[in-house]
């Protein structure tokens, strides 16, 4: 099944977020990411959900979010042209010298950031699109991946 990348406008209220992801969850969809946070008017709060879904049935959602009080506008930005990025901050083994300067250098490479350092850790951070993520989770799975966590993924449209 493809993925779709959906985002929802809506009014930055109490339990909007449960009455959209039951839309979901009522035809069986996983949400894979959603993110939700205000936009430029505090008033409004942007929702960027990922789902692996069936064409027609996700078109019946789409209709069925429209329809909802709460919902100012539901745009499928798959297929068109968009930018969106992840966040990913992830906690590597370092346990010596040697192991430590070598994920520097590959967070470095990667225009990762180090943002925590422990005796036995180090904690990177990494925005990106989802091969970026993905490319240095690879990269840094051998040393030893003590945590890790991903932001939903937040995109908006490239027109405009």
């Amino acid at each position: 099944m493809p993925k779709f990348v959906i985002t929802v406008l809506v009014e930055n209220k109490f339990g909007v977020l449960a009455r959209i992801a039951g839309l979901f969850s009522a035809r069986g969809f996983n949400i894979d990411s959603l993110a939700v946070g205000e936009t430029e008017s505090p008033d409004i709060s942007r929702m960027t959900i990922v789902v692996e879904a069936d064409e027609k049935i996700l078109e019946q959602v789409k209709k069925q979010l429209n329809k909802l009080i709460d919902v100012i506008k539901v745009q499928d930005l798959t297929g068109g042209e968009y930018v969106d990025r992840e966040l990913l901050l992830v906690k590597v083994k370092s346990e010596n010298t040697k192991t430590r300067e070598k994920i520097v250098q590959i967070a470095g490479s990667t225009g990762a950031e180090i943002v925590d350092m422990g005796k036995k850790y180090l904690t990177i951070e990494e925005t990106g699109d989802e091969h970026k993520i993905k490319a240095l989770i690879e990269l840094l799975r051998p040393y030893g991946i003590l945590e890790s966590v991903r932001g939903g993924k937040i995109a908006l449209t490239a027109d405009k």
